[in-house]
């Protein structure tokens, strides 16, 4: 039996607090550095991500007043082709997509040694209109390689993503008592400790979205290299036998000229097999060759991430393989989720949402860290002013200089994608050289402007040249005028929050 003079037994303290100080400040001191060295980076590929989530939207904004399909027949799908064959010659790779509930629209595109073209189709299979879609290339492209080369892009956002997901570790680490003070804000006072508690509350609030797209991300920007290493573990640096692990075999190089490969008995035999699945695209090698040979991906709708079996024929229309989903095992499940995963591209539109708002958000620590970081270097009266300019110019200038892109692409939807890329890279630079002269909050109270007023010229430009033929396009223009709004609103209240009465 305990009696009063025993001594009482000490609560046990979480095990975060229990880290040693010596090693918070290790791992405070490596978040920092991490951060700043892809600030930018990580900046701009978390804002274009929360746009990019809605690539089929901005898609059928573009596409407002082509023929809107709920289904298309083979028969459609075959005189397509045919269509597209005729008119460009010598075509290496062709894509059918068919009509789906988020994108209506039966298109056709035919990769040739000139380029690549895209039609979109009415019912009967007739091309009537170029598929042009620059605004939508421009921002995924943008969130995917950053328009570097693709391989050397593609490669630097994979590192984006290791380097957040690395951040999002440490910043848990460095602040043992974040899971416990959760809810805490100090707002109305110091702005520095105020950022800093919405940077730790955002970033713990929605860790479990941070980690999974980031980790994605990491994933799918890192996959040549990925593939690269398994290559030279598994098959004596034959990177290709790794890829033919997933995918089938090409068919037997056969140059001569044939006519145009028959899809109707392939889509009776998808048909026969797979009753209630959906055919979404149909890739071509060679249609108007010997060799030819066509793979058809069949969404089977079965609510799963991986959803697709796959169909390959030859020109004799026999199939020669055969992938069903609900075969794979866990490795080709996760493979085939990724994408699905990391943009929000399953269970509709309030899951785009959602993640638009989670991504804005992760927006919001990229932009926050730098902002802190700068904040507290102030406070010890080591300020870096030249650095706090540079810094509102690639935070405010990013939208700007989207949005400008967004109203150019309004104004001629036949504009090519590299005219947007020069507009975005020109009001980047221009945000950067205002930098020398304005103050960080001049440079945002103006850049806040210029964005919203483009997109408030966007959605009426589109409305006025495009019409009101798609309910989609119509909540696009709705959105970009809200946004545009928003943010002028928003500009003039900072303004004003400052400016002597």
């Amino acid at each position: 039996m305990s009696t009063a003079a025993e001594p009482r037994k000490k609560a046990r303290k979480p095990l975060l607090s229990r880290v040693p100080a010596s090693f918070v400040q290790a791992v405070l001191k490596g978040h920092s550095s991490l951060g700043l060295a892809f600030a930018a980076a990580i900046y701009l590929i978390c804002l274009t991500g929360s746009v990019a989530v809605f690539t089929t939207e901005f898609q059928r904004w573009e596409y407002a007043g082509a023929p809107v399909l709920e289904t298309a027949s083979p028969q459609a799908a075959q005189n397509s082709l045919n269509a597209a064959v005729a008119r460009v010659g010598e075509v290496e790779h062709a894509y059918i997509r068919m009509p789906a509930p988020d994108m209506p629209y039966l298109s056709v595109s035919a990769e040739t040694p000139d380029g690549t073209k895209l039609w979109l189709a009415d019912g009967e299979g007739a091309l009537t209109t170029e598929g042009q879609s620059p605004w939508t290339e421009f921002i995924t492209r943008l969130h995917i390689n950053l328009h570097l080369p693709q391989t050397w892009g593609v490669f630097l956002v994979g590192m984006a993503g290791v380097a957040l997901l690395s951040s999002l570790i440490s910043g848990v680490l460095a602040h043992p008592r974040i899971f416990r003070d959760a809810f805490h804000l100090r707002l109305g006072g110091s702005k520095r400790l105020q950022e800093a508690d919405l940077h730790n509350r955002i970033g713990i609030w929605a860790l479990p979205f941070h980690i999974i797209v980031s980790l994605t991300g990491a994933l799918l920007g890192l996959t040549t290299l990925i593939v690269g290493v398994l290559g030279m573990a598994l098959f004596q640096g034959d990177v290709s036998k790794v890829y033919d692990l997933f995918i089938p075999a090409e068919p037997v190089d056969d140059p001569r000229p044939a006519p145009v490969i028959d899809l109707l008995p392939m889509f009776a035999h998808i048909k026969s097999v797979s009753p209630e699945g959906r055919v979404g695209l149909v890739m071509l090698e060679h249609p108007a060759e010997m060799g030819g040979a066509a793979m058809f991906n069949v969404q089977s709708d079965s609510g799963r991430l991986a959803d697709t079996d796959t169909y390959a024929f030859g020109r004799d229309g026999k199939a020669y393989y055969t992938k069903l989903a609900s075969d794979n095992n866990l490795g080709e499940d996760i493979l085939a989720s990724l994408s699905r995963l990391h943009f929000g591209w399953f269970g509709g539109g309030l899951v785009k949402i959602a993640y638009a708002l989670l991504g804005l958000g992760m927006t919001y620590l990229a932009a926050s860290g730098v902002t802190i970081w700068l904040a507290r270097r102030r406070d010890k009266r080591n300020a870096s002013p030249g650095w706090e300019k540079v810094w509102a110019a690639v935070i405010w200038g990013q939208p700007a200089a989207l949005a400008l892109a967004a109203l150019a692409a309004a104004l001629s939807g036949a504009i090519a994608v590299q005219v947007l890329i020069a507009i975005w890279g020109a009001v980047t630079v221009a945000a950067l050289i205002a930098a020398r002269w304005l103050s960080p909050h001049l440079l945002a109270h103006w850049l806040l402007l210029v964005a919203g007023g483009a997109l408030a010229l966007t959605a009426t430009a589109h409305l006025v040249l495009r019409g009101w033929s798609d309910p989609v396009a119509l909540a696009v223009d709705a959105v970009f005028a809200l946004l545009g709004g928003g943010l002028i609103w928003w500009a003039a209240r900072r303004n004003s929050a400052v400016t002597p009465v």
